[in-house]
């Protein structure tokens, strides 16, 4: 089962499938919700899940996928590079994580490992997962101040919307620029961005 609200990308997806012997493709979602309801109807052996949809988000979808059924091998296809936005779909229950721009190459091959129970991750985002690892990961306060941050907003006015005092958001910052390894403020939220901390286009 392909999940994207692409139909390009869906129909990109469902050619390479049928090129193929040994695999079909069963259902298509547009939506985390519809991939949850899908699911349930068709039990696929393997569902490729893109992170970013219209209404709940793929994180959301494997975990309430996960949740029904243990057993089910869920591959993430998408355009983050991010150590961070990976390590969460692992952790949601995803076998396997691609992204985009590697489709073509190793999509296949990464759908016949984990339908035989390996987990895929590809060695750029791997090495990054390592790196990281021992990091301390930012607090989801230090993520919305940062949030704020990347849209341009002062201390005072964060301070405001987040109901917290302007000492408490320098604070947060310098937690942040310490765990970050960041110079400044910029430097930080570009980071951030980077590592899949926060996504502007939520």
């Amino acid at each position: 089962m392909t999940v994207d609200d692409h139909p390009i990308f869906r129909d990109g997806v469902g050619a390479m499938i049928a090129t193929t012997e040994d695999m079909k493709l069963v259902a298509e979602a547009t939506t985390g919700k519809e991939a949850v309801e899908l699911f349930a109807i068709h039990r696929p052996d393997i569902t490729l899940m893109d992170l970013r949809l219209p209404d709940i988000s793929g994180l959301d979808a494997i975990e309430q996928i996960r949740q029904r059924y243990p057993n089910a091998r869920v591959i993430v296809l998408t355009t983050y590079k991010g150590d961070v936005q990976a390590l969460k779909a692992i952790k949601a229950g995803a076998y396997g994580y691609l992204l985009k721009s590697m489709v073509r190459m190793y999509m296949l091959d990464t759908i016949r490992a984990v339908h035989a129970g390996q987990k895929r991750i590809p060695p750029e985002i791997a090495s990054e997962m390592a790196e990281h690892a021992a990091d301390d990961a930012l607090t989801q306060r230090e993520v919305q101040v940062l949030k704020e941050v990347s849209t341009g907003n002062a201390n005072k006015i964060i301070a405001d919307k987040l109901s917290i005092s302007e000492d408490t958001v320098k604070a947060h910052m310098k937690s942040i620029l310490s765990k970050l390894g960041a110079n400044d403020r910029t430097h930080a939220v570009t980071i951030a961005l980077r590592r899949g901390f926060l996504d502007m286009q939520q």
